[in-house]
Parts: C-alpha cells; structure tokens; sequence
C-alpha cells in the first residue's frame, strides 16, 4: 500500500513540474515585462477609463488589454480603449518602448498623451504600423524614424508636431500610409521612394515650397494638401497620378494652369479652390465628377460646356468671359445641377428666361458679373449685394482679352 502511495506522489510531481515547465516556458520575455512595467508607469486612464484595470503584473502580460504576443514576446501594443468616444489615457510615451524589439504594430488611442514620440521607437526594427493620433505629441518628428524599414503606415495626425518632415521619411520603402495632417509642420515636403505610397494626408500644417514633378508616386489614391503654403506648378505632377480618387489642394498659393486630364480622375470631389491657377479650364470630356471647387483663382476664357454635368460647380471668383452655355440652363431647370456659383466674374450672358422656375433643390448665382443677372435667386452672403460690376470694369477687362 505504502508503495502505490509512493508511486503516486512521484507520479503527481512529475506532472506538477511538467506544468510548471510548461508555463515557465511561454513566460513573457523578461526584457519585455520590464518595458511594459514602464511603459504603465508612465501613463494613467483618463477619468472614465478603465483601460489599464487589466494590468495586473503578478498574471501573464499576455493577456493585458492591447497586448498582443506571439511565444515569449510582444508583437502588437495597442494602448486605450479602442471604442469610439472611450476616455483616453494620459502621461508620457517612455522611452522603454524600444525595448520591444519584436513588436510589430504600436497604436495609442485619442487622449491627452504629451511630450515628445521617444527617439527609442527606432529601435523598433519589425515595426509596420505605428499610429500616435489625436494627443498632444509635439516637438519634432525624429528622424531616426526613417530606420524603420519595415514601416507601412506612419499616423500621427491631430497633434502639435513642429519642425519639418525629416527626408529619411520620404526614403522609407515600404511605406504605404503616412498621415500627418492637423499639426504644425513646416518646410518643404521630401521626395518619396515607396512606389506602394497609397495616401499622403498633410493638410492644415504651415508646409510650403513647390512639390518636384517626380516626387510623388503614380501609386497614390488620396491626395489632401490643403491648408498649407505650398506654391509652384501642378500640370506635369497630377497627369502622373491617375489613380487618385480623392483630391484637395485648396487653400495654398499653387499657380498655372489646371491640366484638363485631372477632370477625368475617379474621384467624387475635386477641390482646388482658393489658389492662383490661372489660364482656361479646358476638361477632354463629360466630366463625371458630383463636386467641383475651381473657385477663388485667376481662371479665365469661356465656362466649358462639359462642366455642365457636375451637380455642385463651384466657379466663383474667377475671371471667366462669355455666355454661359444653353445645356447648363436645361440642366439646372431639370434639376441635375443642384448647386452653380458663377459670381464674381466677367459674364456677359445666360441663356435663361426671366421667369424660368428653378428647382427649389438647386442653386444659382450671378451676382457681380458684366450682366444684370435674367433671373433673381438667392446667393450666399459673401457674394455681397451688388448685382452687377461696374461698366468700367467690364471694359478694361475686355481690353485685356482681345
């Protein structure tokens, strides 16, 4: 009897020290749990977040929220709650974040994290997608971030960033994705290598400088440039970029002519208002487009009529001559055309009977152009009260244009 009990404590302690070797071997990596102990120290939830009540160092961090490990290392750290309107966190990014050697991904969700991106993160050489938006980041980009060969997409939007774009961004070769807008970015903008650059979101940042007509990959789909100072020419850069399917570069000082082949893009919206394009606009065909902004530039020559298939055609402000074509007065009493703005220009006609009914749906304005406009409608405050220019401008104007 006293054998069989002998026989079962051995039998119960080899499985015992079988387990224990078991766990002992998918333990975290002990470099690892140190830089995620530092990493908590560093940051607190925000009032009405909890995020962090799942690390308990005395369990497996493998299991923490927004810990992600594959065997004995973190591969992906995702801090905060990720539901939409949850509190954030608060606090610093410590440098101990290098230390996560393998890691692949690293997001932080919308909070009130400050300071500067730590120059560790370029010890992060398996790193892919790296997203610090919607904080108080500031200071400069590193520069050292352009060590991380992997990367694909690079966020750090709705910040307070300084400084310029560092050129080791732009040799990144595998980057995809880089989303810098809404920070206070200045200088001009590197050229990139990636040929897989899909989007490249700089708007509302104090960049400037003209863009080199092969800096910008034919890759791209998403093109937001807005809210910048950025000058120079644009027709021998978009005829490469063919692929777009959003566009904006408005609010610059961009200047020359608009090449008509960026109307046959398919894209919804085309902004390039509030710029200095000048010269006719002259689209190859039918443009298909819903919205056009052309407006706030020094455009001239005749309203194109294959304009007349857009449903909100913004070119106000401009120096547009002539009468307006007949097919966007059948349009526009038709209801195809829900908004045109042609205030501030130099017209002279339109086709339209003085007691034609437009559709309450759509929108017309002539205010202030070389006519008394044939119909009353509504026009937006900043079209002013004057309905017409005065003759002498009229005159000189058409002095210029014999």
């Amino acid at each position: 009897m006293k054998r069989m009990w002998d026989l079962g404590l051995i039998l119960s302690s080899i499985l015992l020290l079988h387990c224990w070797s078991r766990f002992c071997c998918a333990m975290l990596d002990p470099v690892d749990f140190l830089a995620l102990q530092s990493i908590r120290k560093s940051l607190e939830d925000m009032p009405g977040s909890n995020y962090f009540s799942s690390w308990d160092f005395t369990s497996d961090p493998c299991n923490f929220a927004g810990v992600y490990c594959e065997g004995e290392r973190v591969v992906a750290l995702n801090l905060g709650d990720p539901r939409a309107g949850a509190p954030g966190l608060s606090g610093r990014l410590h440098p101990s974040l290098g230390k996560l050697t393998a890691l692949a991904e690293f997001t932080v969700v919308p909070g009130r994290i400050m300071g500067a991106l730590p120059a560790t993160l370029s010890q992060l050489k398996n790193l892919r997608f790296l997203a610090v938006s919607r904080n108080f980041i500031f200071h400069e980009i590193p520069a050292t971030l352009g060590e991380l060969r992997r990367l694909r997409t690079l966020d750090l939007s709705y910040n307070q960033l300084t400084g310029g774009i560092p050129w080791s961004i732009g040799n990144l070769p595998a980057l995809t994705n880089l989303i810098l807008c809404h920070n206070h970015l200045s200088g001009s903008v590197p050229p990139f290598v990636s040929r897989t650059l899909t989007r490249l979101d700089l708007k509302h940042n104090d960049l400037s400088g003209s863009i080199g007509p092969y800096s910008l990959p034919p890759s791209l789909h998403y093109l937001s440039l807005s809210w910048n100072r950025f000058s120079g020419r644009v027709d021998l850069i978009l005829p490469r970029l063919n692929r777009l399917n959003y566009l904006d570069l408005s609010l610059n000082r961009f200047t020359g002519p608009i090449p008509g082949c960026v109307f046959g893009f398919p894209i919804t919206n085309l902004q390039l208002d509030r710029n200095q394009f000048s010269g006719p606009v002259q689209p190859r065909s039918s443009v298909t487009i819903q919205t056009v902004d052309l407006s706030h530039n020094m455009l001239y020559g005749q309203v194109s009529p294959h304009l007349a298939t857009v449903q909100n055609l913004y070119l106000n402000n401009n120096r547009f001559t002539g009468s307006v074509p007949r097919i966007f007065v059948d349009r526009l009493l038709a209801g195809s055309i829900r908004l045109l703005y042609l205030q501030h220009n130099f017209l002279t006609g339109m086709p339209i009977k003085p007691r034609s009914r437009i559709p309450l749906s759509s929108s017309l304005c002539l205010q202030y152009n070389c006519m008394v406009p044939p119909v009353q409608s509504p026009c937006p405050i900043s079209a002013g009260t004057q309905k017409t220019r005065p003759t002498s401008q009229c005159n000189e104007w058409k002095g210029k244009n014999r």
